[in-house]
């Protein structure tokens, strides 16, 4: 009987030891052929400028088109998924939650035990940014004695490592990412407010497509190996992702993305009015008077926003493909009903514009202030209605006023291109390259004002 008592008691023990063990992960053994029998590839991603974002309510980035690309050519639809870092991504794939990591993933011995990197192999550094010309930086020993702007992060600990080795004399600012983001100190810098700052060459040289000026070759760092990452488990997948990339890194398609977002020009000039002296704006005036009634704004504001998009040129696509006059994106202008083949139609575009416009005030409806509204519509054009609601979320949460905008929500739109602020809980559409929303509204305020001192027909 003691005998007895005695094993019950070792069994119960071993039971609530095993239930006392951190449970093991469910290994996902998926790969290629159980992906393309379900007809979807989940791939995971992380939001940023090269990667993905949302732009004007549409899925952009240039790891997401290669990402599309790749899946179009296994016959898949994509799916993505975004996490907050590079961390979750790694531990989300091993969890099953995708397929592929569509991201530039660090490579690192450690995950090497458990990912098959795969794809293109990109080499990253940290670099200087700084303008063109002849005291352009040449060497990392000319750094001593100068002023180098940088937000806290990789690029503040690698500044602070290559001062330590030079054996100090590099004067390091680190600007609160509350008071300037990385992108504005790089702006700072094309405006000759600040001379030096650090990035990774990655965003550096998607800056240099804004402003042409900034000089990027002055490396600080060693290079880092990335690329895209799929499990262990996925051998023929991690088979195609090489394949694919090695057949169609030359393509015009790769090539199109590619030049997208590291070398098209993002700014493009524009011209003078048409004819001050005989109260023409554009060719277009007339366009402007008949539907700018229709949203209760002056038909010279109508026109402010038209220059700045398109130059007053209706055959002009951005750089992320917006088209005509007032550069809608296509899927925005098919809901709002431009005939197909109509994009370039300057009354059709007009007339596009004024309803979303329309709908965009309906939106901000609880803005009493006509003015103040008409600022979060503009930033809404630019940006989509998510990024705006986001700020406004986010200037609530942090005790400010959700329906003022400068120095308030313009202060978070700002915000919206740093990790801390546009992975808060609050926000639900990512990141955003606010400083061109915050310029956007502020330049079209402006010509509207000039355009009402020049051109006196108000009518």
């Amino acid at each position: 009987m003691k005998r007895n008592t005695m094993q019950w008691l070792c069994l119960l023990a071993c039971v609530c030891l095993m239930s006392c063990q951190p449970k093991q992960e469910k290994k996902a053994y998926v790969d290629l052929p159980q992906i393309k029998e379900k007809g979807e590839l989940v791939a995971l991603t992380v939001n940023g400028s090269a990667s993905y974002f949302n732009y004007r309510g549409e899925p952009m980035g240039f790891q997401y088109e290669l990402a599309q690309q790749f899946a179009r050519s296994l016959g898949l639809k994509l799916k993505i998924k975004v996490m907050k870092d590079e961390t979750e991504l790694a531990d989300s794939l091993l969890q099953g939650k995708g397929d592929l990591i569509a991201y530039n993933l660090t490579i690192t011995n450690p995950l090497k035990d458990s990912l098959i990197f795969c794809g293109e192999e990109n080499i990253t550094r940290q670099i200087i940014v700084q303008r063109k010309g002849k005291k352009a930086l040449k060497d990392v020993t000319q750094l001593l004695g100068k002023d180098v702007y940088t937000t806290p992060g990789t690029s503040y600990s690698r500044l602070v490592n290559l001062n330590n080795e030079l054996g100090g004399g590099i004067r390091i600012h680190e600007v609160p990412t509350d008071s300037a983001t990385a992108e504005d100190l790089i702006t700072q810098v094309s405006e000759g407010q600040i001379d030096y700052t650090v990035a990774t060459d990655e965003i550096a040289r998607i800056n240099r497509t804004y402003y042409p000026n900034l000089d990027i070759s002055l490396a600080i760092s060693f290079d880092q190996r990335s690329s895209w990452a799929v499990r262990k488990t996925s051998p023929l997948l991690a088979e195609a992702a090489d394949k694919w990339h090695r057949e169609n890194i030359s393509s015009a398609e790769f090539r199109a993305s590619a030049r997208r977002y590291f070398e098209l020009n993002k700014r493009p000039s524009y011209g003078p009015i048409l004819s001050a002296k005989e109260g023409k704006i554009s060719l277009y005036d007339d366009l402007f008077r008949k539907y700018a009634s229709q949203i209760g704004w002056d038909w010279r504001l109508l026109a402010a926003l038209a220059y700045t998009e398109s130059n007053f040129n209706p055959n002009v696509v951005s750089w992320a493909g917006a088209v005509g006059l007032m550069q809608l994106m296509p899927a925005t202008a098919r809901s709002l009903g431009v005939p197909p083949g109509k994009e370039t139609d300057p009354e059709e575009s007009i007339k596009a514009a004024v309803k979303y416009i329309a709908s965009m005030q309906r939106t901000f409806s609880k803005i009493q202030d006509k003015d103040e509204r008409i600022k979060f519509v503009l930033a809404s054009y630019n940006a989509g209605i998510g990024h705006v609601s986001d700020a406004m979320a986010l200037a609530e949460k942090y005790g400010r006023n959700r329906y003022v905008w400068e120095h308030s929500v313009a202060h978070f739109i700002l915000l919206k291109s740093e990790k801390e602020y546009y992975q808060d809980p609050v926000c639900k559409n990512g990141y955003l390259r606010g400083t061109d929303t915050y310029r956007f509204v502020k330049d079209i305020l402006a010509r509207a004002g000039y355009y009402k001192k020049r051109i006196k027909d108000g009518n």
